[in-house]
């Protein structure tokens, strides 16, 4: 969609809105399931980038400590308790600026990746910044979706990021669309970004040839000792609006409501899902945030008369349409 597109969508009243996001919702998603996801943080803290709302930067004194890469038994436990607690994927992500091919911590991961795929999960990565080689490596291992979120608009991008650029964003996505790999490509509400900068950033999600597998819409969660931690709530009446913004920008992706949900009463979360979310990270802790718990989860899921989608290994990204370019293009 175009950003005038968007902005004309933005503009109706709420109930307008998400009665156009909600028939989309209907058209591509019928079955009313919810797609049960466990992050878990294979490698924490130390990281080189001065993301200014990451409280992993080593660049600021936040509560985190630096940690080694997990051994690859404590991933194993906590990928089949999170299976057998129900998540239909299983994410790993790794607070580093990247991953090469020959090196150590690349081949764990690979080694990792490997036999977490054997249990019957999606297996998600976030790795930071991938080449060619490296995504066609983590394809082999069994990687079925690469999560590398945009955050926000190209123009706001360097206020919050200044050690990578945004079309560093895109030549990482674009090498993980050529392996074969789904993306799973979404951004942070709260950064210090306007109206515009928001449907900016969906309308660069929304033009990707293929478009995303999944979109992860974030509420940023101020963490101490970041640039951003004192940074005020996204209102939550501005995120349904953007989830329902996305549902129809993307209408073939899950809209994972991600980062913040714990600030989200019931019946907040109840209208982002009415309004096109389909996805949900669950479990006991999101990276370095906190997650509702799993009984509170499937309580909320019951009450709505949702299930639980299954997984689906031999996912595809949604078709890409010949007519257009690939996107995103390479600088």
């Amino acid at each position: 969609m175009t950003f005038q597109e968007l902005n004309d969508l933005y503009q109706l009243p709420l109930f307008d809105l998400i009665q156009r996001s909600r028939s989309v919702h209907e058209e591509n998603w019928p079955a009313g399931e919810v797609q049960l996801c466990t992050l878990l943080s294979i490698k924490t803290g130390g990281c080189s980038e001065d993301c200014s709302y990451c409280a992993q930067s080593a660049r600021y004194k936040s509560d985190v400590a630096p940690e080694r890469l997990m051994e690859k038994c404590q991933i194993m436990e906590r990928a089949k308790a999170a299976r057998d607690n129900g998540s239909t994927r299983f994410c790993m992500g790794a607070a580093w600026r990247g991953v090469r091919e020959g090196t150590q911590r690349f081949d764990q991961v690979l080694d990792i990746i490997q036999d977490v795929s054997k249990l019957g999960m999606e297996v998600c990565v976030t790795l930071g910044e991938l080449g060619p080689n490296e995504a066609v490596r983590l394809k082999d291992a069994g990687v079925t979706a690469y999560n590398h979120n945009i955050d926000t608009s190209p123009e706001h991008y360097p206020n919050i990021v200044t050690t990578h650029t945004f079309q560093d964003r895109l030549n990482t996505i674009r090498h993980a669309q050529d392996a074969g790999m789904s993306i799973c490509c979404g951004g942070i509400l709260g950064l210090g970004e306007n109206t515009e900068d928001r449907l900016k950033m969906l309308e660069v999600i929304s033009s990707f040839n293929p478009q995303p597998e999944s979109v992860p819409i974030n509420s940023l969660m101020p963490m101490p000792g970041t640039p951003l931690a004192k940074s005020s709530g996204v209102d939550v009446f501005e995120l349904v609006r953007i989830i329902a913004l996305t549902r129809l920008a993307v209408p073939k992706a899950k809209v994972r409501l991600s980062a913040g949900r714990t600030n989200l009463s019931e019946e907040a979360q109840t209208i982002c899902f009415f309004a096109g979310a389909n996805s949900i990270f669950y479990g006991d802790k999101l990276l370095t945030a906190e997650n509702p718990a799993v009984e509170k989860d499937l309580a909320l899921i019951n009450k709505l008369g949702l299930s639980p989608q299954k997984p689906n290994r031999a996912q595809a990204a949604p078709d890409s349409d010949e007519a257009l370019p690939r996107k995103p293009h390479l600088a």
